[in-house]
């Protein structure tokens, strides 16, 4: 499994977009992505730097991998 990088709320919100999320609106310190095909809503919040572990939900309730997720950082 790929170590997942420390990166801010707005890096992970630039990298969900480059994967078909889009910005629904911003509530505080949140970010709040959606995506049509997926039930799910993610909620980005916009600290420097996000923690490992409410990345790693993020990206399960995306239903993506860890390595996918770390490619498409690489990629930007």
């Amino acid at each position: 499994m790929s170590p997942l990088p420390l990166l801010s709320g707005r890096e992970i919100v630039k990298v969900f977009e480059s994967l078909g999320w889009e910005v629904a609106r911003r509530r505080g310190s949140h970010i709040v992505l959606v995506k049509d095909g997926s039930s799910a809503t993610l909620s980005v919040p916009d600290h420097r730097p996000v923690a490992r572990g409410t990345l790693r939900s993020l990206i399960r309730a995306a239903d993506l991998t860890v390595s996918e997720f770390v490619a498409a950082a690489d990629e930007l």
